[in-house]
C-alpha cells in the first residue's frame, strides 16, 4: 500500500455527521500499533468519538501500508477516524517528545513485541511516571504467565487454542477465514480501557491493562471445554460434529444456488414443512421432534437437498422468508459491498482504500457493529485513513509546542510526514 494518499475525494477528510454518535469524544488516545489488534482498538476508540493520534515509527511508517496479498488492505480497513504523528522514538528527541504527548493522554494502546515499548523508554512504567492518571493498554500475544514473553500471530493461536482443529475437517486443521483472534481481542482490550477508566473515576489512578490473542482464542473454545466436561466425550470438528439441530446445513438449488437453511424448534418444522408442500415428512412420527430429526439426519438432509434442487435459489428463500425459520444465501466478501440490508442501515462507510493507486477510490467498508438510541444511529466516518504523519503539525501545536519546536523536529528527522504525491505500492 502507498504511504500516503494524493487526493481525497471533496469534502470526504472531515464528513457532516451532525448525528454521528460520539459517546467517547473528549478521550485522548495514543496508539502505538501495527497490523490488527492495536490498530482494531483504537479504531473502536475512534470510532465512538475518541480522539486517536496513530504514532507511526518514522520515517518508514507503519508497515502495514506496504502489505501485499490478503493483508492489502489492512491499513484501510482498521484505520479510519485517526490521525497520524510519524515520530522516531528511537531518537532521544523521539521518546522526549512522546512523553510530552504522554502527559495529556488518557490513554496509550500498544501492541509491539513483548519488551519493545520498554526499549523506547515508553513502556508502563515509563509512562506512568509521566501521567499517572494514564490507562495502558498492552495487546499481547499471551497474559502472564510461561508464555507472556512469545511473540504470537494470530493464525498461531488459532492452531495452539484448538479453533483451528475445531474449524477443518479431521485431521485438516484450518484458521478461520478472518483475523478473528485479532479482533476479538482488541475488543476485549477496548472493554479493559472502558473498565479503567470507570474505575480512574474513583481512584484517580490509572493503570495498565492487557488483552491477549491466546487467552482470546481460549475464550472460544469455552463451550466447547463446557461440552466435553459435561459429556466427557472430545468434541469433534466441526464439519464431523454431531449437530445439535436436524436441519442446520448448506443446499444446492437449481441453477447452482446454495442456501444455509437452520429449522431449529419443532414450531418452525411445521412451517417449514408446509411452505415447501411436504406434507408426508410431517406426519412421519420419526420427525416429530428435533431430537428425533437428528437422529434421522442419515437420510432427512438427502431427501431435503433433492427438494431444494428443483427450485431456483430466490424461490427457496422466499418460501424461507414465509415460513419465518432462519436462512442465508452463500455469499462472499464481494457480496457484501452491494447488500441491500448494509446499504439501507448505514453499515458500510466510504473509505478511500489508496492500494488501489493515486486516487483512493472509494469503497464501502464495515461500520461498527453496534447502535446508539432510539433513532438507531450507528457510528460513522469523520476522518478517512490517514496519510503517514499527515497530522504532524496540528498534533504538536495542541499538545503545546512551538512552531519553532515543530520545524526543528521535522528537520531533524524526528518527524516525518509522507509527500502530498502519493507513491506506488
Amino acid at each position: 500500500m502507498s504511504d500516503d494518499r494524493e487526493a481525497r475525494p471533496e469534502g470526504l477528510d472531515r464528513p457532516a455527521e451532525a448525528a454521528n454518535p460520539a459517546p467517547l469524544k473528549g478521550l485522548r488516545v495514543l496508539e502505538f500499533s501495527h497490523t490488527i489488534m492495536g490498530p482494531c482498538a483504537g479504531l473502536v476508540l475512534a470510532d465512538l468519538g475518541a480522539d486517536v493520534v496513530k504514532i507511526e515509527p518514522a520515517p518508514a511508517g507503519d508497515h502495514t501500508r506496504r502489505l501485499p496479498g490478503f493483508a492489502a488492505g489492512f491499513f484501510a480497513a482498521f484505520n479510519r477516524n485517526k490521525r497520524s504523528l510519524a515520530l522516531d522514538l528511537k531518537s532521544p528527541e523521539g521518546r522526549a517528545t512522546a512523553h510530552r504527548l504522554v502527559a495529556q493522554a488518557d490513554v496509550v494502546l500498544e501492541n509491539y513485541g513483548p519488551g519493545t515499548m520498554e526499549r523506547l523508554g515508553c513502556g508502563w512504567e515509563d509512562l506512568k511516571a509521566v501521567n499517572p492518571r494514564l490507562v495502558y493498554l498492552a495487546l499481547k500475544g499471551f497474559l502472564a504467565g510461561p508464555y507472556e514473553h512469545r511473540p504470537a500471530l494470530d493464525e498461531v493461536v488459532q492452531f495452539q487454542s484448538g479453533l483451528a482443529y475445531m474449524t477443518g475437517p479431521p485431521g485438516r486443521p484450518l484458521r478461520a477465514g478472518a483475523s478473528i483472534v485479532d479482533i476479538l481481542g482488541a475488543v476485549f482490550g477496548v472493554v479493559a480501557v472502558q473498565a479503567a477508566l470507570r474505575e480512574r473515576d474513583t481512584t484517580g489512578q490509572g493503570q495498565r491493562v492487557s488483552g491477549a490473542l491466546f487467552e482470546s482464542a481460549v475464550f472460544l473454545m469455552g463451550s466447547h471445554m463446557a461440552g466435553l466436561a459435561a459429556t466427557g466425550e472430545p468434541p469433534p470438528p466441526m464439519p464431523a460434529r454431531r449437530g445439535a439441530w436436524g436441519i442446520y446445513d448448506a443446499f444446492a438449488t437449481a441453477g447452482d444456488g446454495q442456501l444455509f437453511v437452520g429449522v431449529t424448534s419443532d414450531q418452525q418444522w411445521l412451517r417449514f414443512t408446509e411452505a415447501f408442500g411436504l406434507g408426508n415428512l410431517a406426519a412421519d412420527a420419526r420427525l416429530a421432534t428435533n431430537a428425533q430429526r437428528s437422529r434421522e439426519r442419515s437420510w432427512l438432509i438427502p431427501a431435503l437437498q433433492e427438494v431444494f434442487a428443483q427450485y431456483p435459489q430466490a424461490e427457496v428463500a422466499r418460501r424461507c422468508e414465509a415460513a419465518g425459520i432462519s436462512w442465508a444465501p452463500v455469499g462472499q466478501p464481494a457480496d457484501l459491498f452491494e447488500d441491500p440490508h448494509l446499504l439501507a442501515g448505514g453499515g458500510l462507510l466510504q473509505t478511500a482504500i489508496s492500494a488501489l493507486g493515486g486516487g483512493g477510490a472509494l469503497f464501502g467498508l464495515p461500520a461498527l457493529p453496534v447502535e446508539f438510541g432510539e433513532g438507531r444511529t450507528r457510528a460513522g466516518l469523520t476522518r478517512q485513513p490517514p496519510r503517514m504523519g499527515e497530522h504532524n503539525g496540528e498534533v504538536l501545536a495542541e499538545a503545546g509546542f512551538a512552531a519553532g519546536e515543530i520545524t526543528a523536529l521535522a528537520a531533524a528527522g524526528v518527524i516525518v510526514a509522507a509527500p502530498l504525491a502519493a507513491a506506488s505500492a
